[in-house]
């Protein structure tokens, strides 16, 4: 976009921002923006956008994740920015109960009411958004075939990682050439299934008589704030010599190059990255059967699709993965044509430039 518009990126302070700034070649503004419910800490951020904005008097305002679509919506409605865009990317509130409930679904209608449009990335969550009376019809459209950026298959790609890599990061993660590899990739929470997946891989082991031995790879930051793991998921995450705990890793191609296998059992999802990452790189997909994971994949062609929260469903899933090599070689030998098929990444930017040119050319 910045070789067609003067761009702007703005969120809360921190590396990850400077990052951005560098590899983006853009300028960045940082405004607090809490990931909690904190009203006094919101009308601060929604403060601060409005007077920026006011300054900077753009012609389109694109907002991501639920609070800076509240806080950006709202503020750039009230410093009559033409153009407020949002993208839906996955619905804290599907979890969500009671009260709680009551006060997302607020903000949700209301980041919608001042927006002039809203692209759920999936079509799951176009569907969801319909059914809730969030928002109009007229509002709502899903660019290309879904998915908030598409995906480089030239980056995520085998090739990119050659053979001593990968044998250099098995040999420093204890895994040999024998095992099979489950991975996950992403946040470490209760959310992301991480509970389901460690007792399912646990109890496939204890049950199973297995003729071949797996691993789990576990890559992403372990966090203990907002949605922590339970004490025995993480006694056994620690205990158990076959689960493998990497951290957050900026670069995950390596990790993708040594597995077998992507399982991503989250609870809720709007079009994940990590499922079109694994699948450009060659990797069959077990995921829940929820919004974006269900479009991403098919059933029995690059992978298979569970129930969320089923841990039976989910070990039998990887019982297949492990015993069967004719299925699994099947799936393996689709997984990466079906993603460069459908989510490259430059049709989902000429979709998105080609939005924004025509709301610019109407006005």
């Amino acid at each position: 976009m910045s070789d067609h518009f003067k761009v702007i990126g703005v969120s809360s302070a921190g590396k990850e921002l400077e990052e951005v700034k560098q590899d983006e070649a853009i300028d960045v503004v940082p405004i607090e923006m809490s990931r909690k419910i904190t009203p006094l800490q919101d009308i601060k951020s929604l403060r601060n956008m409005y007077k920026f904005l006011k300054k900077e008097r753009p012609q389109i305002v694109h907002t991501h994740t639920p609070k800076a679509g509240i806080v950006g919506m709202l503020a750039a409605r009230l410093a009559g920015v033409p153009h407020r865009l949002h993208t839906v990317a996955g619905l804290p509130l599907m979890e969500a109960t009671g009260v709680k409930r009551k006060v997302l679904d607020f903000v949700e209608k209301l980041t919608y009411l001042s927006a002039t449009g809203v692209y759920p990335n999936s079509k799951g969550l176009y569907d969801f958004i319909l059914q809730n009376n969030y928002t109009s019809k007229e509002k709502l459209k899903v660019i290309g075939q879904g998915s908030s950026n598409g995906i480089n298959t030239t980056f995520f790609s085998p090739d990119q990682v050659n053979v001593d890599q990968k044998q250099l990061l098995k040999k420093e993660l204890n895994i040999e050439d024998s095992d099979l590899v489950f991975v996950f990739v992403g946040r470490l929470v209760g959310d992301k299934g991480i509970n389901e997946l460690v007792k399912a891989f646990t109890e496939m082991h204890q049950e199973k008589n297995l003729e071949r031995n797996s691993k789990l790879l576990l890559v992403g930051p372990l966090e203990t704030e907002l949605d922590p793991l339970y004490p025995e998921t993480l006694r056994e995450i620690e205990n158990n010599k076959n689960i493998i705990i990497t951290g957050f890793q900026k670069d995950v191609r390596p990790y993708f190059a040594i597995s077998d296998a992507l399982v991503f059992p989250s609870y809720r999802e709007g079009f994940p990255n990590v499922v079109m990452q694994a699948g450009a790189m060659g990797l069959p997909s077990i995921v829940s059967d929820i919004n974006g994971c269900n479009e991403i994949i098919i059933e029995d062609e690059n992978g298979t699709i569970v129930p969320v929260k089923n841990v039976e469903k989910l070990q039998k899933a990887m019982e297949k993965i492990l015993i069967d090599s004719e299925y699994y070689n099947r799936l393996k030998k689709n997984a990466r044509s079906m993603i460069q098929s459908r989510y490259e990444q430059s049709v989902i930017w000429n979709a998105l430039l080609n939005e924004y040119k025509t709301l610019l050319k109407e006005k």
